[in-house]
């Protein structure tokens, strides 16, 4: 039978149904909210709730039936398991009782000092615009572009033809299938968009706002959104989504709202008819093509980079579109979306010149945003740049295989391959992480300018603590042979992805605008979105290596693309696997979920404790329980280094009433500062797909002040309700990349959709000692470790890697 620490103390049942905190119209920490939404005649629907609440994930279902749970971290469902993809796991095993309690601090993550930086939003434009010049250089030297597919007749080749023709500078529909096929752009760089960011502070405690839209613009967007009986409160996103002019382009097109996180059609629908009145119409040109590229930005959020056409024509029918195929060729004509041919069978040959019988090799059209498919054609050329490249000689062969020979198994096989290699692929769960820090040590050692980057701050410092002492003269703590005295330690070499792509972070770059390294270790890569890797990898120096690392069973990123996976699969180039597996009653649970396998195994340290109960109420109830008395009593974990993780944001058992229920027993306070009061625990947003956990410290004029990592953070006022949740409980998209000494996982019975085995790998693996689940899921548990693994996506980069790069074996 499950067992759990009996409670000293009955916590209150009033804590059940504490009230939610404030929402607002804007996102939430690791979700693209939908937020606003305009509404129209014939009884549109207004502005939705909260922070995500009421997301159009139907919306995303009906795109593709490929769509991939993880990312629909983006958006809340009504239930406990709508917000984000994934799924929980079961098999945790029967703890034994017992009141022993074991050293509290094993594990915990290390806060590091804050220090004054740049605002992040200007590091981060500033570095964009050093990188868009140099791969602009880089590009303007290609003469041709990447080719993929093969010959196309009918229907698809009208489409291809289309967008080629438009690239080309030829627009119109009825001019470009009849006028030769043009050659495709080489692919640019990627530049991702950033909302209006808050900034993080020094110990000054500056602050750098970021211009909006002009007053003026968002003024004029209000008249036009009052005309139409949209909320006027959308005005500032419209204004920063359109741009100068914005009100005079939603005149002419009032679908354009749709740009707008959190906007539906059928609302937009309505605001179209307040304005244009009985020249509304389902079939018109302007309806079909941004319900076209609102499907593909659902589709986006879903993790897919593109979609195949007939699946994205079903979902035009669906959202009530009369021509879809009229409609896709619309918007491809005005260059709001991109169609590509992959070959369906990559060895099968290409039909010769001659052939008569017009023998074609079948092929799949896919239609994607350009942003995106940009960012894997140049992800595609930064790879097969790094893999085809010599790398430098960064000391003798004996040097590198008198290191790779001192190191441990598989990190001596990581050595090796990363001294041969431009790019090297490591898997393996949390033990391994030691093999990447055997690398960094060893690469510094022999005198390589070595850095590795996590995907968050308590990711870095618990690499830092890993990597043996790092000293000025590039010995890894060797003592000098002339018997001076060593020199002190520097600034460990890792960086989060962020501040490294920012510059806030790391080597800088050099005057090429690529990073000023020899080697960089990326851990955390599953959660690489398409475009975050492209800045990476092309940011990267001739002659540099490239080791991307991670654990490839755990969620995938909250953006679009599956990067790691894609590369695992092609095999392209060496790829280590650590024979080094997790400690422990958790590492060998954790290790099952895996394998699909969710075993009991023995925990007499209490490590994995299960607690059943028969409703989300009594979820709620236990949860408290646990974090506030049980687990602190029973293990001596603190509640402020226990994480409580659940499938979703809303419903009855989602991060919402679980942090409304911990702030009324942990921090009991009015919400003074737009719901914060200070000693709240936080997770803060800074971007979409990035979840900083932290702690609300106060609040002035600046906005709201909060400490991440042990860095200051101010968050202006205006973007408190959109970046900042309360954060005791988490989804395991915002987990991912943490870890915690407890972990309190919550399986209510309305979240088993959303249950599958990455989840559940990813929520219960975040536990460094202590793991308790609160299982209301019954059979659902094992049954998606089993049976539901991840959702496919549908990228391109597989194929633009076969047509650059041989695969490896």
């Amino acid at each position: 039978m499950s067992t759990e620490p009996e409670p000293t103390e009955k916590t209150e049942p009033g804590t059940r149904g504490a009230a939610p905190e404030p929402e607002g119209p804007g996102g939430a920490p690791g979700e693209a909210a939908d937020g606003g939404a305009a509404s129209g005649g014939g009884g549109e629907a207004g502005v939705t709730g909260g922070p995500g609440d009421d997301a159009d994930a139907s919306a995303r279902d009906s795109v593709s039936e490929s769509g991939d749970a993880g990312a629909g971290e983006s958006a809340d469902g009504a239930s406990a398991g709508g917000g984000e993809s994934g799924a929980a796991g079961e098999g945790v095993s029967d703890a034994p009782g017992g009141g022993e309690e074991p050293e509290a601090d094993a594990g915990k993550e290390a806060d590091g000092a804050g220090k004054a930086q740049p605002s992040e939003a200007e590091a981060e434009l500033a570095a964009q615009r050093l990188e868009r010049e140099r791969i602009a250089r880089r590009k303007a030297e290609k003469q041709q572009p990447v080719e993929s597919g093969a010959k196309l007749s009918g229907k698809a080749a009208d489409l291809l033809a289309a967008v080629r023709a438009v690239e080309s500078g030829a627009k119109p529909v009825a001019a470009v299938f009849s006028e030769p096929e043009p050659p495709r752009r080489p692919a640019q760089e990627p530049v991702r968009p950033r909302p209006v960011s808050a900034q993080a502070t020094g110990a000054g405690g500056a602050v750098a706002v970021v211009g909006g839209p002009a007053p003026g613009t968002v003024e004029a967007v209000q008249r036009v959104l009052a005309e139409g009986g949209a909320p006027t409160a959308l005005a500032p996103q419209v204004a920063a989504a359109l741009g100068e002019g914005a009100d005079e382009e939603l005149r002419a097109d009032p679908w354009q709202l749709l740009r707008v996180t959190g906007v539906r059609p059928e609302q937009a629908d309505g605001f179209a008819r307040e304005l244009l009145g009985a020249e509304c119409a389902p079939d018109d040109e302007r309806r079909g093509r941004a319900v076209t590229v609102w499907l593909l930005e659902q589709a986006a959020l879903a993790g897919h980079t593109a979609l195949e056409m007939p699946t994205l024509t079903a979902a035009l029918a669906q959202r009530g579109v009369p021509d879809p195929d009229a409609a896709v060729q619309s918007t491809i004509a005005e260059a709001e979306a991109l169609v590509f041919q992959d070959a369906l069978d990559p060895a099968a040959p290409e039909p010769a010149e001659d052939d008569e019988e017009g023998a074609e090799r079948p092929v799949r059209i896919l239609v994607g945003l350009e942003r995106y498919a940009l960012a894997e054609e140049s992800l595609a050329d930064g790879l097969a740049r790094l893999i085809n490249s010599v790398p430098k000689e960064d000391g003798s062969a004996e040097d590198w295989e008198r290191a790779a020979a001192s190191a441990e198994g598989s990190a001596g096989e990581l050595i090796r391959a990363a001294a041969a290699g431009g790019l090297v692929l490591h898997t393996g769960g949390q033990a391994s992480l030691t093999e990447p820090a055997a690398l960094l040590t060893a690469a510094r050692g022999l005198g390589l300018r070595a850095w590795a980057a996590t995907h968050g701050p308590l990711g870095r410092d618990r690499f830092s603590a890993l990597l043996q002492d790092d000293r000025q003269d590039g010995t890894a703590g060797s003592v000098p042979s002339d018997g001076t005295a060593p020199e002190q330690p520097r600034t460990r070499p890792v960086a989060t992805v962020a501040g490294l792509l920012s510059g806030a972070e790391g080597p800088g770059r050099d005057g090429d605008g690529a990073f000023d390294l020899d080697l960089l270790v990326v851990l955390d890569a599953p959660q690489l979105d398409v475009e975050t890797a492209a800045l990476l990898v092309e940011s990267m120096p001739d002659g540099a290596r490239l080791v991307l690392g991670g654990d490839p069973a755990v969620l995938w990123s909250a953006g679009p693309g599956r990067v790691f996976a894609d590369l695992l699969a092609a095999r392209i180039c060496p790829q280590v696997a650590s024979r080094r597996p997790d400690p422990g009653p958790l590492g060998e649970l954790v290790s099952g979920i895996g394998i699909g396998e969710l075993n009991q195994v023995e925990a007499p340290g209490k490590e994995v404790v299960i607690v059943p109960v028969r409703d989300a109420g009594e979820a709620v109830h236990r949860t408290v329980q646990l974090v506030a008395d049980s687990v602190p009593r029973a293990l001596g974990v603190p509640a402020e280094e226990t994480q409580v993780i659940t499938p979703g944001h809303g419903g009855a058992a989602g991060t919402r009433a679980l942090n409304a229920a911990l702030k009324e027993r942990l921090n009991p306070g009015p919400g003074r500062f737009g719901g914060f009061d200070p000693g709240d625990r936080v997770a803060y947003s800074p971007a979409p797909g990035r979840t900083l956990p932290g702690a609300v410290v106060g609040a002035d004029a600046d906005g709201l002040h909060l400490t991440c990592a042990g860095e200051p953070v101010v968050v202006p006022k205006e973007r408190v309700e959109q970046s900042v949740r309360h954060g005791w409980a988490l989804t395991a998209h915002q987990a991912v990349g943490c870890r915690w000494p407890a972990v309190v996982a919550v399986l209510p019975g309305d979240a088993t959709q959303a249950l599958s085995r990455p989840w559940v790998y990813t929520a219960f693996g975040r536990a460094d000692r202590h793991l308790s689940v609160v299982q209301g899921a019954e059979q659902a548990l094992p049954r998606a470790v089993a049976e539901i693994p991840a959702k496919p996506r549908t990228t391109r980069l597989p194929v633009l890697l076969r047509t650059q790069t041989p695969a490896s074996g």
